[in-house]
């Protein structure tokens, strides 16, 4: 097997995961979401987005909500105050429109 291909069933294998965690993206949304995790904040970011800063970028949006929804699921948890609602990562404007 070559490099790329384990890379891209690493990757495409933490787009399941994260799409377990936020069942509400779509999937350009998780696109947007995974390149503006990875500094991509250009228009061309999802372009130009590498396999690997996607696969770093989607392994850092899967522990940030992980570690989310279990604060929310122990009992007595105190949300932070910093929880995006269910958005996108930094911005609105990966969250897209509401359809």
């Amino acid at each position: 097997m070559r490099p790329t291909d384990q890379l891209h069933i690493q990757l495409l294998e933490a787009l399941s995961q994260l799409t377990k965690l936020r069942p509400d993206w779509r999937l350009g949304q998780t696109v947007a979401n995974l390149a503006m995790t990875a500094g991509r904040m250009d228009a061309g970011g999802v372009w130009d987005l590498e396999d690997d800063e996607a696969l770093l970028a989607a392994r850092t949006l899967i522990a940030q909500y992980s570690q989310i929804d279990s604060n929310v699921a122990t009992p007595g948890a105190v949300p932070d105050g910093n929880r995006p609602m269910d958005s996108a990562p930094h911005s609105a404007v990966a969250s897209g429109d509401s359809r």
